[in-house]
C-alpha cells in the first residue's frame, strides 16, 4: 500500500471511530448527556457568576433538607436555591403561592442551581434542576409529565391534609433534580441527596415553608 492510500486508511478510519463514538454519545432522544450538562453549568461552580446572569437566590435564604420536608433525616438534603425567573415564567410572588407560565426543559441552561454551604461561608454547586408549572405545561399540549433521560420529572402538589407544604409555596409544578456535581448514592435524579448537608447554612432559616 503506498503512502498516500495509507494516510487516506488511517483517516477513514479515524473518521469511523468519530463517527462510533459520537454515536455513543448522542441521546437518542436528543436531549444533552449529563457530561454535556456538566461542561454546560460548569461555569456555575463560581456563584458570582450565577449571579451575573440572572439567578436569584431564594429569597428565604432557605436551606432545604429532607427532614424539614417530613422525609427521614437519612436522605440528607438539597441545599439553597438560586433560580432564574425569566426561564421560570415567574409571574406572582406568594400569594400565597409562587406561580408562573414556565415550561422551559433545557438542561444545558437549567433555570435552578442548588449549592450546599460551606464551613468557610462559600457555597458550592451541587446540583441543578428545571421546574415547569403544571397547568401551563397542559395548556401547552402535554398530556404527560416532562422527562429527561426517560425519567419523568417529579410531580409537586400540595397536600392540605398535612402540616407540610409539599409543593414548597409553589403552585403546582413538575421538577428535576439532576445531581451531576455531587455524587448521589440514592441516583442522579432522586430529590434528596445523604451526602449534602446544610450544617453550615448560616442563612435565613432551615424550616419556613415546612408549614404554611
Amino acid at each position: 500500500m503506498t503512502s498516500k492510500f495509507r494516510t487516506m486508511a488511517a483517516v477513514l478510519a479515524l473518521l469511523s471511530a468519530t463517527g462510533a463514538l459520537a454515536h455513543e454519545l448522542c441521546d437518542p432522544l436528543g436531549e444533552p448527556t449529563l457530561d454535556q450538562v456538566r461542561a454546560a453549568t460548569e461555569k456555575y461552580r463560581d456563584v458570582n457568576v450565577a449571579l451575573a446572569e440572572g439567578f436569584m437566590r431564594d429569597p428565604g435564604d432557605i436551606c432545604e433538607t429532607a427532614e424539614i420536608m417530613g422525609q427521614p433525616a437519612e436522605r440528607g438534603a438539597m441545599g439553597i436555591h438560586f433560580f432564574r425567573p425569566d426561564l421560570l415564567g415567574i409571574t406572582a410572588p406568594p400569594n400565597p403561592r409562587v406561580d408562573g407560565n414556565g415550561t422551559h426543559t433545557d438542561f444545558l441552561q437549567p433555570s435552578v442551581l442548588i449549592y450546599e454551604p460551606q464551613a468557610d461561608g462559600s457555597l458550592e454547586l451541587v446540583a441543578v434542576e428545571n421546574l415547569v408549572f403544571a397547568k401551563a405545561w397542559k395548556e401547552a399540549g402535554h398530556d404527560a409529565p416532562p422527562s429527561f433521560q426517560g425519567v419523568a420529572y417529579d410531580s409537586m402538589v400540595d397536600d392540605p391534609a398535612t402540616p407540610l407544604d409539599e409543593a414548597h409555596m409553589f403552585e403546582p409544578h413538575y421538577d428535576r433534580h439532576v445531581w451531576i456535581w455531587r455524587d448521589n448514592p440514592d441516583g442522579v435524579f432522586a430529590q434528596f441527596n445523604p451526602t449534602v448537608s446544610c450544617a453550615h447554612h448560616k442563612g435565613g432559616g432551615h424550616q419556613q415553608h415546612a408549614h404554611r
